[in-house]
């Protein structure tokens, strides 16, 4: 897992455009699970644009504290092989 918020910003700027299985947690000992793409990074969040057969909104943006904190998680998967953000 990366240690820093700037590395966790880096590795989400490589993989812009890339789909992804996102969970997060919903509060309440809820977990929602999301299939999108990244869309977007800016200096304090980035954009996942969601899939629409699936879900009611288009785009969700998380800081990457949450991914810090493990509230967001992040699995790409276009290459088949489960990589979370920061993992080497």
């Amino acid at each position: 897992m990366a240690k820093t918020l700037v590395e966790i910003k880096q590795g989400l700027d490589v993989q812009i455009g890339k789909r992804l299985k996102l969970k997060a947690n919903g509060g309440r000992r809820k977990t929602i699970e999301r299939y999108g793409t990244l869309a977007e990074t800016y200096p304090s969040v980035f954009i996942v644009e969601l899939d629409q057969d699936e879900n009611a909104f288009e785009r969700v943006s998380y800081s990457y504290a949450d991914v810090l904190t493990e509230t967001v998680e992040l699995n790409f998967i276009d290459d088949m092989s489960k990589m979370v953000v920061g993992e080497q």
